[in-house]
């Protein structure tokens, strides 16, 4: 059977090789800025900056759970944590389950991160699934402790796991043992989708266990059953997965239905955010932060310096946005009036 760092080092491969596209729009085409051609701003003083679980953030972008196999993803982790503390934004590592099914940490997941990235909100991460297979608090609090993370993300990935010939299947009692997990931690548990979307029912059940934050990681970007269905060997596995090109929820309508279903809660919108641009459009329809992954991968596997580049683009592009909308800040830009399908909001 494929040991765990293998497959996460061909699911790297399929993501590069650009064959993981979701064949459904993130639908932040469908949504216009209203331009505001006489903006009394200053554009080098706009105020870009953030609040995520307790630090201060320069702007708000999490450099969202990416990794590959050994043979890559400490370079990969180093060069993301240098960029995230760089540039002062938030940084969230890919699984590391495989870490805790051994003695030794992950490669690039260990103290080192910490220490290249000492003001980053770093973010552990384990699989849903996993909850019930025997990771509870005590491996949450290993991972926590591996990176010195402010936090913890439990992704779901039923599709992904469904597509996946080794996947995990059963997700009997999966909810009960998060909403126990959310209740036992003491530090806050942040849950993701990996790519087809968080509804608003299933974000107001996770905002009444109490997690920190709802990553909604919508339609758009990497399609995890694409990327299963591209590994996979079996004929049959690949047909599979391929009916599953487009499913999923649009990551604009998954912002804002979970915005409308949960006021208070913290949302990170993620899911194919392309540029600046739609990083405004996912924070005026209701998203605190904004995450990014296969979007700056390429540059990852080249250097800091190229990560560090590629979110200097996406920043000044959003800096734009809130010029060309008589936006000072964050704040204001939430306010900014939208063109949606021939309509104002």
């Amino acid at each position: 059977m494929e040991t765990t760092t293998g497959r996460k080092d061909q699911h790297l491969d399929v993501i590069l090789a650009g064959k993981a596209r979701h064949g459904r729009s993130s639908g932040f085409a469908d949504v216009q800025f209203v331009h505001e051609a006489l903006p009394d701003l200053d554009h080098g003083k706009i105020d870009l900056g953030a609040d995520f679980l307790g630090r201060r953030l320069k702007a708000p972008l999490l450099i969202s759970a990416m990794t590959g196999g050994p043979a890559r993803a400490d370079a990969i982790n180093a060069r993301l944590a240098e960029a995230a503390q760089h540039l002062g934004i938030a940084l969230a590592v890919g699984s590391q389950r495989a870490a805790l099914q051994t003695d030794d940490p992950t490669p690039g997941l260990d103290m080192a991160l910490r220490l290249k990235a000492p003001d980053t909100p770093i973010l552990a991460n384990i699989g849903a699934a996993q909850l019930t297979r025997g990771f509870g608090v005590d491996e949450a609090r290993r991972v926590l402790d591996m990176i010195a993370a402010d936090a913890l993300v439990v992704h779901l990935n039923p599709l992904q796991e469904a597509c996946q010939p080794e996947g995990d299947r059963d997700w009997w009692g999966v909810g009960a043992a998060l909403e126990a997990l959310v209740k036992t931690l003491d530090a806050p548990v942040v849950v993701k989708e990996t790519g087809a979307g968080v509804s608003a029912t299933t974000a107001k059940r996770l905002a009444d266990m109490g997690v920190a934050a709802i990553d909604v990681a919508g339609a758009g970007g990497s399609n995890w059953a694409m990327v299963e269905g591209e590994r996979a060997a079996d004929p049959a596995c690949k047909a599979h997965a391929a009916a599953f090109a487009d499913w999923g929820l649009p990551t604009a309508r998954a912002i804002a239905e979970v915005r409308a279903a949960c006021p208070k809660t913290l949302i990170i919108g993620s899911g194919g955010i392309a540029d600046g641009v739609d990083a405004a459009k996912a924070l005026r329809l209701g998203a605190d932060i904004v995450g990014q992954a296969a979007g700056v991968l390429n540059a990852a596997t080249v250097s800091t310096e190229a990560v560090v580049a590629h979110f200097q683009t996406v920043i000044r592009q959003l800096r734009t946005v809130c010029f060309c909308t008589g936006s000072a800040n964050l704040t204001a830009l939430r306010r900014a009036p939208l063109q949606i399908g021939g309509g104002l909001e």
